[in-house]
C-alpha cells in the first residue's frame, strides 16, 4: 500500500492558489482530499447565546447549502484534472478520518489553519480519536485565508492589532506586501483506487429545495468556475471595476457591486487572486480610486479576519470586543416581525425580504438593517448575527459578527453608528424602485 497524503478540505474549495493542495502535492507521496458535510452545521440550532428563545432556524440555511454543494462538486471536477480524489462525507470528521487514515495509510494532513470555534471543535474532537492510531499522522497547518498573510503584517503580534481600521489599513499598505499566487498546475499524479462517495442533497442535510427568485442579485453558482466567469465579467468584459466605488451603494441588480464574497467565503477563489487581478487590469485598462478600493475592501475582510484572530470568543460575548454593556432586549417577537419584513420601516422590511428569498442583500441594506435591530429596537445584536449566519449565502463567522459588533457600538468602533433609516431610504432609494421591488404583492 502506498502511503498518501490528506488534503482536508474546509473553506478553502479551490486548487488555484491553495497552500495546503500545493505543500501536498509537493511531498513525495500521492494525494488524496475530502471534504465534510458535518451535520452539526446543518441541524444545530445551539448557537451558544444566553438567550430565553428558542431561535426558529438552523445553523446552515438552504441558500449557503446549495452554493457549497455547488462548490463542493466544482473542487472534485478541479482536482480530477490533476487525478487527485475528493471523498465526500457528511457525517463528523471524528467519526471517519481515523478509518481514512488506517485504510490509506495517511502520514500527513494538510488543512487551512482556524481559530474560532466551531472549527477547533472540530479538530479537538479528531485529536482524540487520532491519538488513539499507533501511527498518528502529522498535521500541517496553513493560514490560507489571507490577503496579508500573518507573518508579513507589520506588528509584532497579533495582539497588537490596532483597534481601528484605518490605523491597520495604512500600516499593511505602507509595509506589507501581497504574497505571490502558488499553483499546482504542471501536477498530475498516477489515477488511485478509492471508493466512491456522493455529495449529499439539500435533502440529505434536511433543508428544502428552491429556485432562484428572479429578482435576485447573486444568481450565480457555487464554485471557482462560476468565480471566474464572474471576475472575468466584472473585470474584463464590462469594465464595472473602474466605478466600483460609485456604484457599490446600490441596491437592485448583479453589477452593482462586485459580489465576490460569497465565492471568497467558501475559499472558491483567494483574496490573493483577485488582488494582483485588479493589479492586472490597472496596468491594462484604467487605474483610479474605483479600482483601489476594492482592494481597499478586501483589507476590511482581512481586518475583521485578525480582529477574529485578536480576540478569539469575545468575537462572540454579548459586550462584543468592547466589553460594553447596553440594556439589551431579546423578544421573539420582535425577532419574528425583523425576519419577515413587518416593522415600521418600509426600507428595512424590503431589505429583509430580499434575503429571505434570496440569501443575499447589498451592504448598504445590511447596515441598515442591523443598524435598526439592534439600536432603533435595542435587541441582542447577536441574534441578528445568528440569523444572518443562517440565511446569507456569503456568511463568514470574521466579517459576520465583527461587522453586527461594528453596527452595534461593541466593536471597532465606539462612536454611535445609528443609522437614520428613512434618510438613508431617501438617500439609497430615493425613487422608491428598490422597496416596490420586494414589497409588492
Amino acid at each position: 500500500m502506498k502511503i498518501m497524503n490528506l488534503v482536508w478540505f474546509r473553506n478553502d474549495l479551490r486548487t488555484k492558489d491553495n497552500h495546503s493542495l500545493k505543500k501536498a502535492c509537493d511531498a513525495d507521496s500521492p494525494v488524496m482530499g475530502v471534504y465534510f458535510f458535518d451535520p452539526r452545521f446543518y441541524e444545530s440550532r445551539d448557537f451558544n447565546l444566553d438567550v430565553d428563545i428558542d431561535l426558529p432556524f438552523t445553523r446552515t440555511g438552504k441558500y449557503r447549502a446549495q452554493f457549497i454543494i455547488e462548490s463542493v462538486a466544482d473542487l472534485r471536477r478541479q482536482l480530477q484534472e490533476h487525478n487527485i480524489p475528493l471523498l465526500v462525507f457528511h457525517d463528523k470528521p471524528a467519526k471517519v478520518l481515523p478509518d481514512l487514515v488506517k485504510e490509506h495509510d495517511i502520514k500527513n494532513i494538510f488543512l487551512q489553519k482556524e481559530w474560532t470555534k466551531d472549527e477547533m471543535d472540530q479538530e479537538k474532537d479528531l485529536g482524540v480519536e487520532l491519538d488513539k492510531l499507533d501511527d498518528k499522522p502529522k498535521g500541517h497547518r496553513t493560514y490560507d485565508q489571507f490577503l496579508y498573510h500573518p507573518y508579513d503584517i507589520p506588528f509584532e503580534s497579533f495582539q497588537k492589532i490596532p483597534k481601528v481600521f484605518t490605523e491597520f489599513r495604512k500600516k499593511c499598505e505602507k509595509q506589507a506586501q501581497v504574497r505571490e499566487l502558488v499553483s499546482i498546475e504542471a501536477y498530475k499524479q498516477d489515477k488511485l483506487s478509492v471508493h466512491k462517495t456522493e455529495i449529499p442533497s439539500l435533502e440529505d442535510l434536511g433543508l428544502e429545495s428552491f429556485e432562484i427568485d428572479k429578482r435576485s442579485a447573486f444568481p450565480w453558482e457555487g464554485g471557482s468556475k462560476s468565480a471566474w466567469n464572474r471576475l472575468q465579467h466584472y473585470f474584463w468584459e464590462t469594465k464595472q471595476l473602474q466605478d466600483y466605488k460609485k456604484t457599490r451603494n446600490g441596491l437592485i441588480g448583479t453589477d452593482y457591486s462586485s459580489k465576490f464574497s460569497a465565492w471568497l467565503a467558501q475559499g472558491c477563489i483567494s483574496a490573493r487572486e483577485i488582488y494582483h487581478e485588479v493589479k492586472k487590469y490597472e496596468k491594462e485598462i484604467k487605474k483610479n480610486q474605483d479600482t483601489y478600493w476594492l482592494v481597499f475592501e478586501l483589507i476590511w475582510r482581512d481586518f475583521f479576519k485578525y480582529v477574529s484572530l485578536k480576540h478569539k470568543e469575545k468575537i462572540f460575548n454579548l459586550g462584543g470586543i468592547l466589553q460594553k454593556e447596553y440594556d439589551w432586549n431579546s423578544s421573539h417577537r420582535e425577532l419574528e416581525k425583523w425576519i419577515n419584513g413587518e416593522t415600521h420601516e418600509d426600507f428595512v422590511n424590503a431589505n429583509m425580504k430580499e434575503i429571505a428569498a434570496t440569501g443575499f442583500m447589498s451592504n448598504r441594506g445590511r447596515q441598515n438593517v442591523a443598524s435598526y435591530w439592534s439600536m432603533h429596537r435595542k435587541q441582542d445584536w447577536r441574534l441578528g448575527a445568528a440569523y444572518f449566519e443562517h440565511i446569507l449565502i456569503d456568511y463568514d463567522v470574521h466579517s459576520n459578527y465583527g461587522n453586527w459588533m461594528y453596527n452595534s457600538g461593541v466593536g471597532n468602533d465606539p462612536r454611535n453608528r445609528t443609522f437614520n433609516i428613512q434618510s438613508q431610504a431617501d438617500r439609497y432609494d430615493s425613487d422608491h424602485e428598490y422597496r416596490d421591488l420586494w414589497l409588492e404583492n
